[in-house]
């Protein structure tokens, strides 16, 4: 049975950039790892977009803006969100990227199977697929296992699902120096709805109709809304380039007390997909540096995870949208409306002081986060 000193069970961007990040280290030269997935990562099967201040990706990133738009029924309004960026990057552009590195790598391997299982027994971990098993000192694992976020109460569960088109129409009716962060101004009908606009050029842009809520919808509702809102663009003839969907777990379920000693779950399976907004890139670009600095000075990862003050926000917030899903446009209104864009995109980055927390918190809606506050504590 052929052993290895780590092994990736999934290859989403958490395991991709963890392994990333260890080549850069440049500490793994004397480690052999195996990546396993049954997705090769050929394929443009997502967007990924995050603000940043720093060239981050730079060479891989496919669009940037300076300038974010902001609305809702009432209000539209430009947001000044210096001194970051708004920035995209596609799938297959990172997993050409960083597959690249990898193939650098003598003592890194990718095996395209399905896994199965993986355990801890003694001081060792076993990882099955459909036709062998591997051992390994340490399994990092990155394949979501939706139930053990459903299958409890204490911490509510939204879903961020959505569908997106990227078209080219025949009218130049984009800005493409701007993204529309969150349009509000789309039917609401109960839940938290908007539209996001990424435009590339005057004339294409990818748009994409996104919920935060408990259930999903049809594929022609998604879609049914995504041509309404063509249409009210001005738009008579477009065609789709590509097409995209996805859900994104929303919950502070704590994810990370599965792992074990030799045994850790990253990605949205450990609980690194920010969960008052669903944002992924940015937060796993943080953690993956994290674990890597970690495994330097420490074997055990049941001590990696560090609860922070805004895990506690985000559990508010979730408790709030899960409660009282109709009133998420009244509270990212709120906080855009008249707060300072650069500071939330701080607050959302997790990198604010308490004083800064609480002149962004003062932005929401008091009562329902008082009484979610409430219940918490109390």
């Amino acid at each position: 049975m052929q052993h290895y000193n780590y092994i990736f069970t999934g290859t989403g961007l958490a395991a991709l950039m963890t392994v990333y990040e260890m080549i850069l280290s440049h500490k793994i030269e004397d480690k052999t790892i195996l990546l396993i997935d049954s997705d090769a990562k050929k394929t443009n099967d997502r967007t990924w977009c995050f603000w940043d201040e720093t060239s981050l990706f730079e060479e891989i990133t496919s669009k940037k803006w300076k300038n974010t738009l902001f609305a809702n029924q009432n209000f539209k309004k430009n947001l000044n969100i210096d001194p970051y960026q708004y920035k995209m990057i596609h799938g297959v552009d990172l997993y050409e990227f960083i597959f690249n590195e990898i193939s650098k790598h003598q003592n890194i391997y990718f095996l395209q199977k399905k896994v199965i299982d993986f355990s801890e027994f003694e001081n060792q971990c076993l990882v099955k697929t459909e036709h062998n098993s591997y051992t390994c000192n340490k399994v990092f694992n990155s394949i979501y296992n939706p139930s053990i976020g459903t299958l409890q109460k204490k911490y509510p569960l939204l879903q961020q699902h959505f569908i997106g088109w990227f078209i080219k129409s025949k009218e130049s009716v984009f800005d493409e120096n701007a993204a529309t962060f969150m349009d509000f101004s789309v039917k609401q009908d109960g839940n938290t709805r908007f539209m996001y606009v990424l435009p590339t050029s005057k004339n294409e842009a990818l748009l994409e109709y996104t919920l935060f809520s408990k259930d999903l919808l049809s594929k022609s509702a998604y879609e049914n809304e995504i041509e309404s809102y063509i249409k009210k663009l001005g738009i008579t003839e477009y065609e789709i380039i590509e097409k995209e969907q996805g859900n994104i777990p929303m919950t502070c379920y704590p994810f990370w007390k599965h792992n074990s000693k030799n045994i850790i779950h990253i990605g949205s399976a450990g609980g690194w997909t920010k969960a008052s907004t669903g944002f992924t890139f940015k937060n796993v670009t943080k953690k993956s540096k994290q674990l890597v600095a970690f495994l330097e000075i420490d074997s055990d990862f049941t001590k990696f995870h560090k609860k922070n003050k805004f895990w506690f926000y985000d559990l508010l917030f979730i408790d709030v949208l899960y409660k009282n899903n109709a009133i998420g446009s009244k509270v990212f209104s709120g906080l855009f409306e008249k707060g300072k864009s650069g500071l939330i995109l701080k607050f959302l980055d997790e990198e604010t002081s308490l004083f800064e927390d609480i002149k962004v918190i003062l932005k929401c809606p008091k009562i329902p986060f008082m009484k979610a506050f409430f219940g918490r504590v109390f």
